[in-house]
């Protein structure tokens, strides 16, 4: 069986690694919002999160046109849906961090980055009339969801179909 490139293993696990960053960082962001207690820093850590999951899935998506990709494991309707998952994966990625731009540009965020000046940041209910923020918010339920069934897709190979199909997603190559 044909496996991902070693690049492209890098920079899903990578990926993989700064979401589960960017989302705590999120979350604590937050709440630190609502406790009006949020740092710019703590914007900075997040926006750079955000910023290299776009880099990363844009390079992904290069390596994909250069490095190909295993063939599909079947033709069934399962696999469609595992086809459409991964699209919208791909998706999702790319429309999350562009909401948050978004968020700091048509929000008292992005005003208080530029001025260097926390006392600008949102308090509680600060983003409550900003439409991309919402819609970032929204995009992560939506993501966690699309992980959810990806991971639960993955281990439904390793333990139930038993077809080896995680070994493409290891550096440790098959001989």
């Amino acid at each position: 069986m044909k496996q991902y490139s070693k690049r492209m293993v890098i920079v899903h696990w990578l990926t993989l690694a700064l979401l589960i960053a960017a989302w705590f960082l999120g979350d604590s962001l937050a709440d630190a919002t609502d406790d009006s207690k949020a740092t710019l820093a703590g914007y900075i850590t997040h926006i750079a999160a955000g910023a290299a999951i776009l880099l990363l899935t844009v390079t992904r998506l290069l390596f994909r046109s250069q490095d190909g990709t295993p063939p599909a494991m079947g033709l069934t309707a399962m696999d469609k849906v595992a086809r459409g998952i991964h699209h919208a994966l791909y998706t999702a990625l790319f429309v999350l961090p562009v909401s948050g731009v978004l968020t700091l540009a048509t929000s008292d965020a992005g005003k208080a980055l530029l001025a260097g000046d926390a006392n600008l940041l949102p308090k509680k209910d600060g983003y409550e009339h900003v439409f991309a923020h919402g819609m970032h918010e929204q995009l992560v339920t939506v993501l966690i969801v699309l992980v959810a069934v990806h991971l639960l897709g993955a281990i439904k190979h390793q333990f139930i179909t038993k077809d080896d199909l995680m070994s493409r997603m290891l550096l440790r190559r098959k001989a």
